[in-house]
């Protein structure tokens, strides 16, 4: 099962990254039979002082207007911006099945708007911050990822020249079998080269003496051993699946250690284009912070990352 053929929704601000953003879904939807749909979002910000029982009539119809001029002004500003980049991704042979504009918070109404025209997949730039110190990504991209149904690739640095070398990131988990099957989808699509790599994770083991805890060397070795050889056993079987489905794996990676800095390093050692990974997702809009191995990765990847859910 792949995610493509699909609704493909990008979401632009006229930005460089979203730019970006844009080249990429249009060479996606041209090279997987996709349907490409253009989404731009804008919104006002309340003008003047409030307006207070005693103010007079004149006072209110006055502010009424000031505001319903502004929202005049923003909308047709962003209907230009939304036709700019329409006419960019038309200029470069790209298809756009519709444009959208959206108004109000910009995350929630994407989330929506990928539901209602039951988009298969959101594409989208943002700014990153690079290297895995980087705090809380913040960013409208960060909520979608966060809360869309589907799943969702964020662009930063450089959109993705196919064919390239996708990594793809697994733990045996449903939605990351999803995402291995699309990444084997796209790579044959593509002419790209598929990469797997299996993280395990060793927890440290201490000992006690008299008053102190210090780490057991030989119980860690042990263990290291024992999660080495998990890890090589579980790689082995998922890159078997694939292989069973007609796909072509050039390189396995089996790595012990912190999932996200693993995956991280991996993908700039290999020069990866695109990283791949499952994540279970939190539904509404209601959740909080994302939490996860998929959301660290987002953050601080150096190339696009693909987040697949069930």
């Amino acid at each position: 099962m792949s995610i493509f053929p699909a609704k493909i929704l990008v979401a632009t601000d006229g930005s460089k990254e979203a730019e970006l953003a844009a080249r990429t879904a249009t060479d996606l939807a041209q090279k997987t039979g996709s349907e490409l749909h253009v989404v731009h979002g804008f919104g006002i910000a309340p003008v003047g002082p409030p307006v207070y029982p005693e103010a007079t009539e004149l006072q209110s119809v006055e502010r009424e207007a000031e505001v319903e001029g502004l929202q005049r002004s923003s909308e047709q500003r962003a209907r230009e911006v939304l036709e700019a980049e329409v006419e960019k991704i038309r200029s470069a042979e790209g298809t756009v099945a519709q444009g959208h504009l959206i108004e109000g918070r910009v995350a929630p109404e994407i989330v929506a708007l990928a539901e209602e025209i039951g988009a298969g997949l959101i594409v989208m730039g943002s700014r990153g911050r690079g290297g895995i110190r980087r705090a809380l990504m913040g960013s409208v991209s960060d909520a979608v990822v966060q809360h869309a149904h589907c799943p969702v690739m964020v662009v930063r640095a450089d959109p993705i020249a196919f064919p390239a070398k996708i990594l793809v990131a697994s733990d045996g988990s449903r939605e990351a079998e999803l995402a291995s099957a699309s990444a084997a989808d796209l790579a044959e699509r593509t002419g790209s080269e598929l990469h797997f790599v299996y993280v395990g994770h060793l927890p440290p083991v201490f000992y006690e003496s008299p008053g102190v805890w210090a780490l057991d060397p030989d119980l860690q070795r042990r263990m290291q051993e024992r999660v080495e050889e998990e890890v090589g056993t579980r790689l082995n079987e998922q890159v078997q699946r694939v292989r069973e489905a007609g796909g072509e794996v050039a390189g396995t990676h089996a790595r012990v250690g912190r999932p996200d800095a693993e995956i991280v390093g991996l993908a700039e050692e290999l020069g990866a284009g695109l990283i791949v990974l499952g994540s279970r997702g939190h539904g509404p809009l209601r959740s909080a912070l994302m939490g996860s191995v998929s959301d660290s990765v987002v953050r601080h990847a150096h190339c696009p990352v693909l987040v697949v859910r069930d």
